[in-house]
């Protein structure tokens, strides 16, 4: 039996190599006054508190009313069709779409710390009414999508077993009538949805193309993970949305050419823990080694500096990380030294995280980059960058092996 209740929605939305010449640490003179210390405890002194900011950017502890991603989730697709329209894709090709890419994504991502299993109910689930009647749009109405979720879930019931699942994934027919593609969305449940004895708090609703947007669901998967959306929407439906992070995060656009998570949200969701992470604590200067957030981990994991932290304020930090033409940013069409703001106060769309521009006033990649003003925000070997803090982040040398060495400065 369900009991509908009232959801809330969420919204959605040839390399060129950085600093190429290899240059040695012993070959530059630099002051080192103090040193490094990794993050010590379950966070460290760098950790920014978790807030009630929805998807709060702080990492002190996890929210409990989202699953872990650690180990294996295991995903439902269910697959709804209408009375007005006879499907033109079969559903195995339709979950073909999403996996195994979607598992792949967050395999490399994690470092295989975290199994996403999709289990796709292969059949047409037939819903009650045409899609139009539903009014399917990205600022959907409480009371149609409710209605949505409601007969969705009422006609796979009796078939699924949603107590088997800690995710599901309403799919629809992309090619019925009144399907919009841009509702697809996590749809938080105010209170949750109760069958087969369990409650379902979140369900993913895909409307997509055939075949879909890049990385679409590995994006919403993650707001099923706390995850915020890092993207700017503009308040007049016009502008630019990728002003915040460009390429970098898939959070921030499942188009970028730079989808792998930053290291900051690897170190939220788990995948990285406090002995990757450099704490920079007060005034002074330290060398770092660094090794790319994208690099695998050695078997049974490694202890390699992924993530540098300067922590500015009780709920803001500047995160220093290196990125490269590697896994999920094989695309990527710079590499280099990444400093961005991270803020933990902020809201899921507010801006919770600012990557800051390594050569503003110039932009790359141009027909490729989802804003070329920030494609190039890395810095590369000999350059700096100061953050409005007072943190000077200067990139002293890159390594045969791929690692880079990297100061911090902080009057």
């Amino acid at each position: 039996m369900v009991r509908p209740q009232t959801p809330m929605g969420v919204d959605r939305p040839r390399l060129r190599r950085v600093g190429s010449v290899l240059t040695s640490l012993c070959a530059i003179a630099t002051t080192v006054v103090a040193v490094p210390a990794h993050a010590q405890g379950p966070a460290g002194p760098c950790a920014l508190p978790r807030s009630q900011a929805h998807h709060s950017e702080g990492l002190d502890s996890w929210n409990p009313a989202y699953p872990r991603p650690a180990g294996r989730l295991d995903a439902v697709m269910i697959f709804l069709s209408f009375p007005d329209s006879r499907p033109e894709v079969d559903p195995d090709r339709l979950a073909a779409d999403h996996f195994p890419g979607t598992a792949r994504f967050f395999e490399r991502a994690s470092y295989g710390r975290f199994s996403l299993r999709p289990h796709p109910v292969n059949r047409w689930f037939a819903m009650p009414r045409p899609a139009a009647s539903y009014r399917i749009q990205r600022d959907w109405e409480g009371d149609r999508r409710s209605d949505y979720l409601r007969d969705a879930i009422a006609a796979a019931d009796a078939q699924v077993d949603f107590s088997r699942y800690d995710l599901v994934y309403l799919v629809a027919d992309p090619d019925a009538p009144g399907v919009d593609s841009d509702a697809t969305k996590v749809v938080n449940l105010d209170r949750p949805i109760e069958v087969d004895g369990t409650a379902l708090r979140r369900v993913v609703t895909v409307f997509e193309h055939h075949p879909p947007d890049r990385n679409v669901l590995a994006h919403e998967t993650g707001h099923v993970l706390d995850l915020p959306d890092l993207y700017h929407r503009p308040t007049d439906g016009k502008g630019d949305w990728d002003t915040h992070v460009g390429d970098w995060d898939l959070m921030g656009s499942q188009f970028g050419l730079a989808s792998d998570p930053f290291a900051w949200h690897k170190w939220k969701l788990g995948w990285l823990g406090a002995r990757h992470v450099d704490c920079v604590r007060g005034p002074g200067s330290s060398l770092h080694t660094l090794q790319p957030v994208e690099a695998p981990m050695q078997p049974g994991g490694d202890g390699r500096t992924r993530l540098i932290v300067a922590r500015t304020g009780p709920a803001s930090a500047i995160a220093v990380e290196a990125r490269s033409a590697y896994g999920n940013d094989a695309a990527t069409c710079t590499e280099g030294v990444l400093v961005y703001r991270v803020r933990s106060e902020t809201a899921s769309g507010g801006g919770p995280v600012q990557v800051l521009d390594g050569h503003p006033g110039r932009q790359a990649c141009w027909g490729e980059s989802v804003y070329p003003a920030l494609a190039d925000a890395p810095l590369g070997v000999g350059e700096s960058l100061t953050s409005e803090d007072g943190v000077r982040v200067t990139v002293r040398g890159r390594t045969a092996g791929g690692s880079w060495t990297v100061g911090v400065t902080w009057k």
